[in-house]
């Protein structure tokens, strides 16, 4: 029999205090803890790395890698990228992200080795960079699922400016200096400037917002939301606020997808979703946080351009039963497979996959290997090159993380 290639993971819960209490520990099948479950983490990444049984003994998954890349991730990935490129998560958002942007690929090579020159601690709270990756990300809705995702089209955001008398100062700005110069402009503008200028908007959406009388699609309905949930409340204001009414609000419905490339500013609201990204944990923010804001390391990495929200659907392959999402990330691809009773999916792998059943149960079996059961919530790593099939035998959606066949 051949050295085995399949394997039960265990990935890391992350207890941000953004996150709910109930879906992913109701998913892992796990006592709640009273902490929040913000994201289940699957893959390699140095901060959280999810842990494989080999001989009997729990080895993270990093470690695997390292210990030998060309076996785990094939001879091209490991030239390409020199690690696992991707980073699987569940999220449940419970309370409204930070507002933040992702660095290019280049620049966040250049932060990382700057903080490290300058000797930041990596766990240090006013670090920005935690790797010297970029990370761009795509999400499929495992709900309904609401997002900021990019500048308003000129054309809208002049109306926001026109018709939300609070920001009557702001549409000169806009006007002569376009999306940076606006955004600079509330970035930079002292707290109590901030404050004077969002305080009787803020009260009135705040009162509305109490009162039930505003819908999703509707900025106000947020706003009220990030002071109702601020412990400041109305005293200093968060100036994401701005935010808040200057992007794109969408609304995803399950099964459709939305792709985050580097410099587009964007923050999750509410809902739960599968997230696939680049293996990184680089932040900038923006606000809607307590966490550290470098207002000049954001400007310099956001995109100030109109974005023009698009869903990403599904492309059918493997005769019907894996439904892919395509995105233009190097470094990652998810799909989905959905078999019904006794349907079998065959397939060999042309890099380390990551799958996570996310309803019903599955058999999954390496050629010439042993059956792995699998319940909801329940996920497997397989190396490369490694040939296997699935079968259900009362059906099963199971979420899969690879590479790109054309990266590889």
């Amino acid at each position: 029999m051949s050295e085995k290639k399949l394997f039960r993971l265990d990935g890391k819960v992350q207890n941000y205090a953004w996150g709910g209490y109930h879906y992913i520990p109701a998913l892992l099948g796990i006592p709640e803890n009273g902490k929040p479950s913000a994201e289940y983490w699957m893959g390699a990444h140095q901060s959280a790395p999810s842990a494989i049984a080999t001989d009997g003994q729990s080895t993270p998954l990093d470690q695997l890698v390292k210990a030998n890349p060309e076996h785990v991730l094939g001879p091209k990935v490991w030239k390409r990228f020199g690690e696992l490129p991707y980073l699987l998560k569940i999220l449940d958002v419970k309370d409204m992200l930070s507002i933040q942007v992702h660095p290019t690929k280049v620049e966040a090579e250049k932060g990382f080795a700057r903080e490290n020159e300058a000797g930041i601690p990596l766990n240090a709270p006013h670090r920005n960079y935690k790797d010297a990756n970029h990370k761009p990300e795509i999400m499929v809705a495992l709900s309904e699922f609401w997002l900021l995702h990019g500048f308003l089209p000129e054309d809208k955001l002049r109306k926001v400016l026109e018709t939300v008398t609070a920001f009557a100062p702001l549409a000169p700005i806009f006007e002569k200096e376009g999306y940076y110069g606006l955004y600079k402009a509330v970035m930079e503008m002292p707290q109590a400037e901030v404050n004077t200028m969002l305080r009787p908007l803020a009260e009135a959406v705040s009162e509305a917002y109490q009162n039930n009388r505003l819908a999703k699609s509707d900025p106000a309905f947020w706003a009220g939301r990030a002071i109702a949930n601020d412990p400041q409340g109305l005293e200093n204001l968060d100036r994401g606020i701005f935010s808040i009414y200057f992007f794109n609000i969408m609304e995803v419905h399950p099964g459709e997808a939305v792709f985050q490339d580097a410099g587009i500013p964007h923050a999750y609201l509410e809902g739960q979703n599968v997230e696939l990204m680049a293996n990184s944990d680089n932040v900038l923010r923006g606000g809607l946080t307590p966490k550290h804001i470098d207002v000049p390391e954001l400007l310099k990495h956001t995109r100030f351009e109109p974005v023009h929200p698009k869903i990403l659907r599904s492309e059918s392959i493997s005769g019907g039963l894996e439904t892919i999402y395509h995105s233009p990330a190097p470094d990652f691809v998810v799909s989905r497979i959905v078999l019904q009773n006794d349907q079998r999916y065959e397939h060999t792998s042309e890099a380390t996959e990551i799958m996570l059943v996310m309803e019903g149960a599955a058999i999954i079996t390496e050629q010439g290997g042993e059956a792995i059961h699998l319940k909801k919530g329940e996920s497997v790593v397989t190396y490369f090159d490694t040939t296997y099939d699935i079968q259900s035998n009362a059906g099963a959606v199971i979420f899969k993380a690879s590479v790109p066949v054309q990266s590889i």
